[in-house]
This record gives C-alpha cells, structure tokens and sequence, in this order.
C-alpha cells in the first residue's frame, strides 16, 4: 500500500485527490477561477473522508510543481509542505505539463507527439512536447507563439496541441502540418497518480525545507503610478 495525497493548483483548476499506488481512490476539484485559497483545504479533508482515511496514514504527498499561475503554485506548495512536514512523510513534486500529458495519453492508443499548453497570458504560453512514453522531444518552456516560434513545432509525426494556452493560439497552430488538437483539456490530481506513485517507489523525494515551484519565468509585480 502506498497511500499519497496528490495537490493540483498550477492553473485555475484547484484538484485534490488520494491515490493507492497508482490508483485513484477519491477525487475532488472545481475550475471557478482561482478560489484555491478558499477550496484547497476544505478539498483536502473531503478527499480523506471519503477514503476512510486519516491524515497520518498517508505514506506521501504529491503536488503539481508547475509551471503555471504564481499564486496557485504557492498556495499548492505551501500546502503540500505543510502536510509532509507535519506529517514526517515525503514531498513529491509532478510537473503540470505531464500531468496534462498522462491524461490525454491515458484517452489514446496513438503513435503521435503530445503538446500541452497552459496560457501564459498575452500570446504566451508554457508548453513542451512528449512521445508516448513521456520523453521530452522539445523542452518545457514559455514561449510567445508567433509564426516563426511555431517552427519547432513541424515534425515527422502528427502532433496533438491541448490546454487553454492552445485554445487562444489555435490559428496560428493551424499552420503546422500533422497538427490535431484537443479541447477541454486542464491539469487535474485525478491524472497524477501513475506519475507520483512512480517517483515514490524511486525514492525520488523533494527537501521540504528548500522546495520551491517551478515558476519558469520571474515574477514581476507592477509598480503604481
């Protein structure tokens, strides 16, 4: 038994769900916007009593580490931490892209190349690209798609674009030969499962002292005129 709290935060879905192994036993989640502050915790709780479960019988906590919103991400890694440092269990961080990709992975059999994106604000986005065993095939990055950027993007195989950072840059995506695309696609803790329960018999555990999200870009706060 391997009983792991997984946190999803890093977009405007706030997700929670408990896993055993690489099974999902309950999960609970909203996409109102960023409510995380007010839903994480009640989630949390929730999610333990409809397991049956207590919080000191968990053997791990997982949260999406980004990249995504600034706040989410601190909210969910302020949470996470809390837990495994209370709790004396380990911290698992999951990158959000691929636990966007193990979902629609999990929803096809196809030989093709998988292109999260998360909107980014402006026409930016984070995105990467995986093969079907969640190999990177082009780097996690914040992009600003343009017709020049979208270049990388032509390959041998047929590429499917998904998130809400494809859907404000679909045209332009268009362009790319082999491209196909999927809608109403977010990252969710129901899908983290096979990815936390991997790191976990891997022994591949953040330190919950310097852990920190991945922000990918900076975060700059405007100054008032």
């Amino acid at each position: 038994m391997a009983l792991i709290l997984n946190i999803e935060t890093a977009t405007t879905v706030c997700s929670v769900s408990v896993s055993d192994k690489n099974q999902i036993i309950t999960f609970e989640e909203v996409n109102g916007g960023y409510t995380h502050a007010e839903n994480l915790h009640v989630f949390i709780k929730e999610v333990m009593q409809q397991a049956g479960l207590t919080l000191d019988q968990l053997n791990a906590v997982s949260v999406s580490k980004g990249p995504g919103s600034y706040t989410g991400l601190r909210i969910g890694a302020s949470a996470a931490k809390g837990l495994a440092y209370a709790l004396n269990i380990p911290l698992i961080s999951i990158d959000t892209l691929q636990v966007m990709t193990q979902r629609v992975i999990s929803e096809t059999n196809s030989d093709i190349l998988f292109c999260p994106m998360i909107d980014a604000r402006r026409m930016e986005v984070y995105c990467a690209c995986y093969n079907f065993e969640l190999r990177a095939m082009l780097p996690v990055q914040a992009l600003i798609v343009d017709s020049q950027s979208i270049a990388q993007f032509k390959m041998d195989k047929e590429i499917l674009f998904f998130g809400d950072g494809m859907l404000k840059c679909k045209s332009l995506l268009e362009t790319v030969p082999k491209a196909v695309f999927k809608e109403s696609v977010m990252p969710s803790s129901e899908y983290m499962a096979t990815l936390a329960y991997k790191k976990f018999t891997e022994k591949s555990f953040e330190d919950v002292a310097y852990f920190e999200p991945f922000y990918l870009k900076e975060f700059f706060t405007p100054l008032k005129k």
